[in-house]
């Protein structure tokens, strides 16, 4: 059965998460993954066995995504565009399909992985904006762009993320390997957009980030605080995780095998 790899775009905030979660085959809450499968299996037309579709991150509940992709085989042969257009019919509308296209045989979308690229939007008005309260962290406090841009170089590097992951991680390391680490201000929105490129994040790893970025932006933590914080190895170090609803899974690269 060919296989096909696809960029994925939602809205993640009616989504307890892109994994599916089911009980005895049953899945108990709405998630992307589950609409996802029930979609490809449409268009497949009941083959034999139920079609999988394997996801590149598994993105927390609340958390949006602009580039995730996925993977799945179908049980007949026909281009990508064709099948793009066909899931987007049955898709709901929180979800889009942006690009289909056939893969070798072993591509998979979180295994073959190679670098990814989120971004966090913080809302920095006085206020919570009722349109952007689904799609922005909220941060009333006032902040200095100039601290946070001192301290970001210091997430730069291979390096032991233990104090930046939450009591749910699950991965066997916490060293990770951070290549991109950058704010941008922007006054007319009123936002902070943070950018970060890595092999790979922790549970919960870009929102406390961002969190101890803002505390040092306020001044509640010096400009130096994050080699500190790294040593330490210590999750109770960092108290703040910035909201979901402000989390981004931008872009994945695939060494050449995704054009962007």
């Amino acid at each position: 059965m060919p296989r096909y790899r696809a960029v994925v775009a939602y809205d993640g905030s009616d989504f307890l998460g892109f994994q599916v979660q089911s009980k005895n085959g049953v899945e108990r809450h709405r998630t992307v993954q589950g609409e996802l499968i029930k979609a490809v299996n449409q268009m497949g037309k009941n083959p034999a066995e139920r079609i999988k579709v394997v996801g590149a991150s598994r993105t927390d509940t609340g958390v949006h995504a602009n580039g995730q992709v996925i993977h799945f085989d179908l049980p007949f042969d026909i281009p990508g565009e064709g099948v793009r257009k066909g899931l987007n019919t049955i898709l709901p509308r929180d979800i889009l399909i942006k690009e289909v296209r056939q893969v070798q045989d072993d591509f998979h979308a979180r295994f073959s992985s190679h670098n990814k690229r989120y971004y966090y939007r913080v809302s920095t008005q006085d206020y919570v904006d009722p349109f952007k309260r689904r799609y922005t962290g909220h941060f009333h406090w006032k902040l200095d762009s100039k601290r946070i841009e001192k301290a970001l170089p210091d997430l730069i590097g291979e390096q032991d993320f233990a104090t930046f992951a939450a009591s749910g991680n699950q991965t066997a390391t916490t060293i990770r390997t951070i290549t991109r680490a950058e704010v941008q201000v922007k006054e007319d929105e009123q936002e902070l957009v943070f950018t970060f490129e890595g092999n790979a994040f922790l549970y919960n790893q870009i929102r406390i980030m961002v969190g101890v970025l803002l505390e040092i932006g306020t001044g509640r933590r010096p400009v130096d605080a994050i080699p500190k914080l790294i040593a330490a190895k210590d999750r109770e170090q960092a108290r703040y995780t910035a909201p979901a609803a402000g989390l981004y899974l931008d872009h994945i690269d695939y060494d050449g095998q995704l054009d962007k």
